[in-house]
């Protein structure tokens, strides 16, 4: 049931953030058979350290999503004061 209903949660989200994207941010499946792994860009804010930068993440739901959150993981190397 969990399984189930995390599938239709991410589908729809998926679609919805594919549709209207959020200013600076792309969102996409790493593999088009998996759900529960997005790939994330994410273009940095004007008027901030990372301006004009390009930062790839990668999300990784676990079934239990909602109810766990997804881990993030930079795949590229960036500054941050709270991230080692």
């Amino acid at each position: 049931m969990c399984e189930e209903y995390s599938h239709t949660l991410l589908k729809r989200q998926l679609a919805e953030l594919s549709k209207n994207p959020p200013d600076g941010i792309s969102v996409g499946l790493v593999d088009d058979s998996n759900l529960y792994e997005w790939e994330i860009m994410i273009v940095g804010p004007p008027d901030t350290l990372y301006e004009g930068g390009f930062f790839k993440a990668r999300l990784e739901f676990p079934k239990t999503f909602p109810n766990q959150p997804p881990k993030m993981t930079f795949i590229t190397k960036m500054w941050h004061p709270n991230s080692t």
